[in-house]
């Protein structure tokens, strides 16, 4: 049954519906490349991160099982939301990346508009793609570096990111990215990768790739506005892909008076549902994905959010920071912890310190809250 626009959510229970899509209010037991797919992947420009997400989110997550699939392949760590590296399935890969490719382009030049002035951007990209074609992995610098005779003007670095981070669909190899590995960039084009070609957008100008995305992401982050969908994703061009599944879709209202879209049947918990310690990584998606953020994290914190601090949720809302030293888990509380706010983050650290460690190491310290 429908549910009327006007029909207003609080921010807890937008809250709390934000914490069931994301796998943080009960840890699911399901594999680990369907629950990267559920999450629309996960952001990974930090190797190490979706490892932690995913041990946050999963039952007896076991961090082999990720570095497994990216070895066969089953999930890639590309360009794609934001122009950031992100982890997502293989399939998600390539039904997506050609509707980003003028937000990544975009994106690029608005860092080198100056150094690319003048470069023919479809001739740099057939020029990439060339060396490319010998399937060895590269370096950006490495790429740019075969290039630069012929664009001797903008310097390897913008000649790199235009050509790895949006004008040539690139996949990052193993080992960046396994578990407890130390590996740095290499690229290889994302079909020879894949062994499959990039889907195409739509001859006739309709989109089911953002028709796609919008009921994916709000399964993931719903209820949201489309906003927020652009804030998560970095593209526009949305109103016609709502427009096309909108029948399919329920309105409410939040306490702005924002529209938010939803699916009908997606899980929106009660708000007084008791929501439990969760440790996130650095640029967690269940932070990031929203224009507006205030559902999960306070205004005075936001900053944290993009300045790649490691947060910890407290019934639900972003309550203190946390690092890794010399295998300790270090907590940094934002905010007064009562006393058992802060057994439960303690016990929740050692059961993270001694994910990280591989069982080495329990050892969590809490910091004093903050007066």
């Amino acid at each position: 049954m429908s549910v009327p626009t006007t029909t207003r959510l609080s921010t807890r229970a937008l809250n709390r519906a934000t914490l069931a899509r994301q796998l943080l209010l009960d840890r699911a037991e399901v594999p680990v490349h369907e629950a990267v797919a559920h999450l629309c992947g996960l952001q990974a420009q930090e190797p190490q991160e979706p490892f932690i997400g995913l041990w946050s989110r999963l039952r007896a997550f076991d961090p082999h099982a990720l570095s497994d699939l990216l070895v066969r392949r089953s999930v890639v760590r590309t360009h794609l939301m934001r122009r950031t590296v992100h982890l997502v399935t293989a399939e998600d890969a390539l039904a997506w990346r050609a509707r980003h490719d003028a937000m990544l382009r975009q994106r690029v030049l608005g860092n080198y508009r100056r150094e690319l002035a003048g470069v023919d951007l479809e001739e740099l990209a057939a020029a990439g793609a060339a060396v490319l074609a010998d399937g060895e992995p590269r370096s950006m610098t490495g790429l740019a570096r075969e290039l630069e005779e012929r664009w001797p003007e903008p310097g390897p670095r913008a000649l790199g990111e235009m050509l790895v981070a949006a004008l040539l669909p690139m996949a990052q190899l193993p080992p960046r990215g396994l578990w407890r590995t130390n590996g740095g960039v290499r690229n290889v084009l994302l079909s020879s990768w894949l062994g499959r070609e990039i889907e195409p957008l739509a001859p006739d100008g309709s989109d089911p790739a953002g028709a796609a995305l919008v009921l994916r992401y709000l399964a993931a982050f719903g209820p949201a506005a489309v906003a927020d969908l652009r804030a998560w994703c970095g593209l526009a061009g949305f109103p016609a892909a709502v427009a096309e599944i909108r029948e399919r879709l329920i309105g409410f209202r939040d306490e702005r008076g924002r529209e938010l879209l939803d699916l009908p049947d997606a899980p929106r918990p009660d708000p007084d549902t008791p929501a439990p310690v969760r440790f996130l990584p650095a640029f967690d998606n269940a932070v990031l994905g929203y224009q507006d953020r205030g559902r999960i994290i306070d205004d005075a914190h936001r900053g944290l959010s993009v300045a790649g601090e490691r947060m910890v949720l407290v019934d639900g809302r972003v309550a203190a920071t946390w690092r890794l030293e010399e295998g300790t888990v270090l907590v940094a509380p934002l905010r007064r912890f009562s006393r058992a706010d802060r057994g439960a983050v303690a016990e929740q650290g050692r059961e993270l310190a001694a994910f990280l460690s591989e069982g080495a190491c329990q050892r969590v310290r809490v910091a004093a809250s903050p007066r």
